[in-house]
């Protein structure tokens, strides 16, 4: 059984930052992919970026250049790096994975997720 466990999450300004963290124990496959997810109120969930168990990244056009990537396998973590935040990034932020290797061109497709965390608000005020 998967396990998700996100933290980082806050209330912040326009141009500031936050690390999100998501706990999980995604290492039990040999290959898998690591994605987050955002929802604001009244939206649909869309992707936000991907990591594969091999660091290969992939990022939403909006979170290019402002958001990054990275995991740390021997600490059980995936991080969501969040920087130069704006309002429009306000939302629940979600972890998930995805058993298996993806391919770029679906790496964010979240019909491959099949485990999901819980989530937490992201909050930027202009």
């Amino acid at each position: 059984q998967v396990q998700l466990l996100e933290s980082g999450g806050g209330s912040l300004q326009s141009g500031g930052s936050l690390r999100l963290s998501c706990k999980t124990n995604a290492w039990i496959y040999s290959s898998y992919c690591m994605g987050w997810y955002r929802q604001a109120p009244v939206k649909d969930r869309e992707a936000v970026a991907a990591i594969e168990s091999d660091n290969t990244s992939a990022y939403a056009d909006f979170a290019k250049g402002r958001f990054t990537n990275s995991q740390d396998k021997g600490r059980n973590r995936l991080f969501l790096q969040l920087d130069r935040l704006q309002p429009e990034d306000t939302a629940m932020y979600v972890c998930a994975v995805a058993p298996g290797w993806l391919s770029p061109a679906t790496r964010l497709h979240e019909r491959h997720y099949h485990s999901w965390g819980q989530g937490m608000p992201v909050t930027v005020s202009s």
